[in-house]
């Protein structure tokens, strides 16, 4: 029942080190970030990619997802988008490379109201890199935080439900940013739901995720705004996500030979942070 991944950044390590810690804690899998350092797409090619996959099945791991996420705005702006849905289109190559389903990513802020013309903007570039990865046998899988489940499922159905595009299911962004109730936003988007985070996390006080993510994005920051006061990440297990309850309702929508991948962004000391995770998701 499920099975446990790492986000290999996590471990702000080399890429051989990380993969030798992975390997150490004795977990399925592993998902990699393609947008950056030495597993961007236009990097692992030829005999770095065949090299890539050697070392992943001699340390007895898979991949349980690719990181297509180039930061900013997301597929927000139109302007940019051009660039992004090639090299999106990119990423997909590579996980159908790496024998991999789903490419994980941020699509920016999506708007409650359909009306709202970023609405439009977010859901022609969507529709278009979801039916290049549906070709392919990959899911683009929309991570979720800066909505509620609830919309983004709307956002979902108006795309056509399963064409080429899911979910991928933080629990801590939607704890840290709209404060929801977890077990009820897996019942929302379970249909949608290719691959998940393992993360924890808490939220101080009401945050506009406009803001927030607007600053993630590299936007000029209010002068009043600091981000630690609104919300925590913090250790498997030490946050406000219910995961005994968030499990139950994972396997209650048979979501239950899917990856549960620990990704921790913040810390002094990732790796052992990433082995307690990995102790606390096997003892549940």
């Amino acid at each position: 029942m499920f099975k446990i991944g790492v986000m290999l950044e996590s471990f702000r390590l080399p890429l051989q080190e990380s993969i030798h810690q992975a390997s150490h804690l004795q977990v399925d899998g592993i998902q990699l970030y393609a947008t950056g350092g030495e597993t961007h797409f236009s990097k692992l090619k030829g005999n770095k990619l065949k090299d890539f996959k050697h070392r992943l099945h001699d340390a007895g791991l898979e991949v349980s997802a690719v990181c297509g996420d180039f930061g900013g705005h997301g597929f927000a702006r139109v302007d940019e988008n051009p660039k992004r849905i090639e090299d999106s289109k990119r990423v997909i190559d590579l996980a159908n490379d790496l024998q991999s389903s789903v490419v994980t990513t941020h699509i920016g802020v999506l708007p409650h109201d359909p009306q709202h013309p970023r609405y439009a903007v977010m859901y022609e570039a969507c529709k278009e890199i979801g039916q290049y990865a549906y070709e392919r046998g990959v899911t683009l899988a929309i991570e979720t935080g800066p909505e509620p489940a609830t919309t983004l499922r709307k956002f979902l159905d108006d795309l056509g439900g399963h064409s080429g595009v899911g979910v991928n299911f933080d629990p801590a962004n939607l704890v840290m940013v709209c404060r929801e109730n977890i077990p009820k936003a897996v019942e929302v988007l379970a249909p949608y739901i290719v691959h998940t985070h393992a993360k924890d996390g808490q939220n101080l006080q009401t945050v506009d995720p406009e803001i927030l993510y607007g600053v993630f994005a590299g936007d000029p920051k209010p002068e009043s705004f600091h981000i630690d006061d609104y919300i925590l990440e913090t250790p498997l297990g030490e946050g406000d996500v219910p995961f005994p309850a968030y499990l139950e309702a994972l396997q209650a929508h048979q979501f239950t030979d899917g990856y549960l991948t620990i990704e921790r962004e913040v810390g002094e000391n990732p790796g052992k942070d990433i082995a307690i995770a990995v102790n606390y998701l096997k003892s549940l």
